[in-house]
């Protein structure tokens, strides 16, 4: 439902053009030519299933898990927002 002068449809236009100006500026941040097939870690191929299953990934399964452990062994603790330190 539009309103104004606007005709039926129109803001659904609006959104569907957004998107599809997000997905193409998307797209050309992937990696291209070479790059899209090596590690930018450790250098090594990345297999095919892999880049299929993720588009745009650019790291090997070893590499991205080290990166997800040290995130999770750095992950912060808020000590303030903690239920324990609100009842003091």
């Amino acid at each position: 439902m539009a309103g104004g002068f606007a005709k039926d449809g129109a803001v659904q236009e609006q959104i569907d053009a957004s998107l599809e100006d997000e997905v193409k500026r998307a797209r050309s941040r992937l990696p291209q030519g070479e790059s899209a097939f090596k590690c930018e870690e450790c250098g090594t191929a990345i297999p095919e299933p892999r880049r299929k299953a993720i588009p745009g990934i650019r790291r090997c399964v070893p590499c991205q898990e080290n990166i997800d452990q040290d995130q999770v062994l750095y992950a912060g603790y808020n000590r303030r927002g903690s239920k324990d330190s609100q009842l003091r």
